[in-house]
């Protein structure tokens, strides 16, 4: 059996169209009414490596942060000291001004020690559907690795994970509670 040409073209479009409707319908069970939002208010996050090394991680040009470095006697007794929480705004993954400290400690204590490796838990308070919630954690997770990259620590020595809603720090369902459980927590491995 042979098709002509148009037969063959209605073919292709009636393939494409059901292609495309498939998607759709797939691309809409997998939808949330709450959006994570890539252009959250708040403080800026962490922008640069060191001067004049162009692209850091994610692409983003490096341009007015130097390398951190810390001798490496000095890295027991600080690791010690080093706050290994960032706390979160509401639905949003960006690290604020007060954390880039803890930040700052944990790429100096990295760049002295070249062994260590970490893993960044990110969570979320109980607000929020599961899937939504585990891919805010890894967000959180995410943007903490990728301030450490831009601070001189190598991606491969960090592993960003998203426990969601799942370990929550504290138990209650009113903001006290729900603060303390938006965080992401540095870990040694």
């Amino acid at each position: 059996m042979t098709m002509t040409r148009s037969q063959s073209v209605l073919s292709s479009r009636s393939l494409a169209l059901g292609v495309l409707a498939a998607a759709a319908l797939a691309l809409a069970g997998c939808g949330s009414r709450v959006k994570l939002d890539d252009k959250a208010s708040g403080a800026a996050p962490i922008t640069s490596a060191a001067p004049g090394e162009g692209a850091g991680a994610g692409g983003v040009a490096s341009s007015n942060v130097a390398p951190v470095v810390v001798a490496p006697d000095a890295n027991d007794a600080a690791a010690s000291n080093i706050a290994r929480i960032v706390y979160f705004d509401f639905d949003s993954f960006l690290v604020k001004d007060e954390f880039r400290p803890v930040v700052e400690a944990h790429a100096r204590r990295m760049n002295a020690a070249r062994d260590t490796r970490i893993v960044i838990e990110g969570h979320t308070d109980e607000r929020g559907g599961r899937e939504y919630n585990l891919a805010l954690g890894q967000r959180r997770a995410e943007a903490v690795q990728r301030s450490l990259t831009l601070l001189g620590v190598s991606a491969e020595r960090i592993e960003a994970v998203s426990f969601g809603e799942e370990r929550p720090a504290a138990t209650g369902s009113d903001e006290s509670a729900w603060s303390q459980n938006r965080r992401a927590e540095i870990k040694d491995r």
